[in-house]
């Protein structure tokens, strides 16, 4: 499992509710998702009757009724909520590299291109909290709300609670003396001029009292700001280790005294979670449980919550593969994988197929809501508008079909005991279903 190592080399040489949660402690163990039960998902209280509707004696449902109306595909991109192409504003880094340009200038030139429907922002916990009961967001932070605003785009975030590519730890200062860290067993080697390979890797003892309340105050201050916030599209869970990802691969272990204390931990982050976040999505991370502190409760626990399901591979692990492809109909996935620049070294065609392009039809094969227009850490507008104007076909395809494209393609009408009525057959020409319930509304133009 090479992990982010894996995937930057090869691109470089290339309504959360939550239900009836269970006590922690009972481990799951890895299952294949299809036919797996996760329950039957959101409760529509007010469906209406679904059929059959028989035109003919003796059910005779909809006597004399006639399609007034047939649609076809739209050629535009459509934008919506649970979907899209996805600009990164920051990957790993904060302060975004910006090459020269103002912070303003990056991110417009971002957020402004035309294929980009959401936009993506990750900063580290103490980029946004220098002291206890205040948060103190960056510029960057701010700027990308603002332009969110001016396009018409909605924000995902992540808050990093420790970043393996950032020289800091990832609490703020002042739980630096609260709070132990433990030094990690293993080595990671690689390039020593990347910060990740320098410095020496530990990760906080989460379960510490004071950590735990830290955590809970940092989630309440921003579900006050950014809970329901209609700029807002989802919040990726806070998970344990390097990005908040769930691992720290390739180091053994964890820093708990035991797994048990691992998984409860993070099981009670979750919760902590669920109950503060109750109108924004929790999007969990699919990483296998490689550092054993409770992935597979947490995204079992994800899915039983109508929350929403991530990863940032789509060639390594087959268990998130598998994952992924099998989700219930009703819980989106998110795809970040990071995209080349048209260098010829990055390019890597294979049989004339790009790395870009392998990517977007395997962004396609799982059905996903969304796909990421980033490119690791050499992020600008730039290396996205290069590719996409030597090779725009994939980009603009996928644009027109990731997440759900639904229409009313046959729309019947009829008339029943005086009382106009209609049937409408939906046709959905994406690649995901719809995250939720999806609500029709009929109204008349007086």
């Amino acid at each position: 499992m090479k992990r982010r190592t894996f995937l930057q080399t090869a691109g470089a040489a290339a309504l959360a509710a939550s239900i009836g949660a269970k006590k922690a402690g009972a481990h799951i163990p890895a299952h294949n998702w299809d036919r797996y039960d996760f329950g039957s998902g959101p409760v529509v209280k007010d469906r209406l009757y679904q059929g059959p509707f028989p035109q003919y004696a003796p059910d005779d449902y909809l006597s004399g009724s006639e399609v007034v109306m047939a649609t076809t595909p739209s050629k535009d991109i459509v934008p919506n909520f649970g979907m899209g192409l996805t600009v990164y504003i920051s990957g790993d880094y904060w302060p975004p590299r910006t090459q020269g340009d103002s912070i303003e200038k990056y991110c417009e030139d971002l957020i402004k291109l035309p294929f980009a429907q959401k936009i993506y922002v990750r900063l580290n916990w103490r980029d946004i909290q220098k002291q206890p009961g205040k948060l103190d967001f960056p510029e960057g932070w701010k700027i990308t709300f603002d332009l969110a605003k001016r396009y018409n785009k909605r924000v995902g975030f992540r808050i990093m609670l420790e970043n393996p590519d950032f020289p800091e730890p990832g609490m703020p200062e002042f739980l630096m003396s609260k709070v132990p860290y433990v030094k990690l067993k293993g080595e990671w080697q690689g390039n020593p001029a990347n910060p990740r390979y320098q410095k020496e890797h530990k990760m906080p003892r989460y379960d510490h009292p004071e950590y735990q309340a830290a955590f809970r105050e940092l989630n309440a201050m921003l579900a006050h700001e950014l809970n329901g916030n209609p700029l807002v599209e989802y919040m990726d869970t806070m998970m344990y280790g390097f990005w908040g990802e769930g691992h720290t691969w390739p180091f053994e272990g964890n820093p708990f005294p035991d797994n048990r204390i691992a998984e409860e931990t993070f099981v009670k982050m979750f919760e902590t979670q669920l109950e503060l976040w109750t109108k924004t999505p929790l999007v969990t991370n699919t990483q296998p449980d490689f550092s054993l502190v409770g992935n597979s409760e947490l995204l079992d626990r994800t899915i039983r919550t109508n929350n929403w399901i991530r990863t940032d591979t789509i060639f390594i692990e087959n268990e998130q593969i598998e994952a992924l492809s099998n989700r219930p109909p009703w819980i989106a996935a998110i795809s970040e994988v990071g995209m080349t620049t048209v260098a010829p070294e990055a390019l890597m065609i294979d049989e004339g197929v790009t790395r870009t392009e392998n990517i977007i039809a395997h962004v396609t094969d799982i059905g996903a809501n969304y796909w990421s227009l980033w490119h690791w850490h050499n992020i600008a507008a730039k290396n996205i508008l290069g590719y996409h104007e030597k090779y725009p076909a994939h980009i603009d395809q996928l644009a027109r079909r990731v997440g759900y494209r639904v229409r009313p393609s046959w729309i019947w009408q009829t008339e029943k005991d005086g009382y106009p009525g209609l049937v409408v057959g939906l046709v959905n020409n994406g690649i995901a279903c719809v995250p939720g319930i999806l609500r029709l509304t009929v109204f008349s133009d007086d």
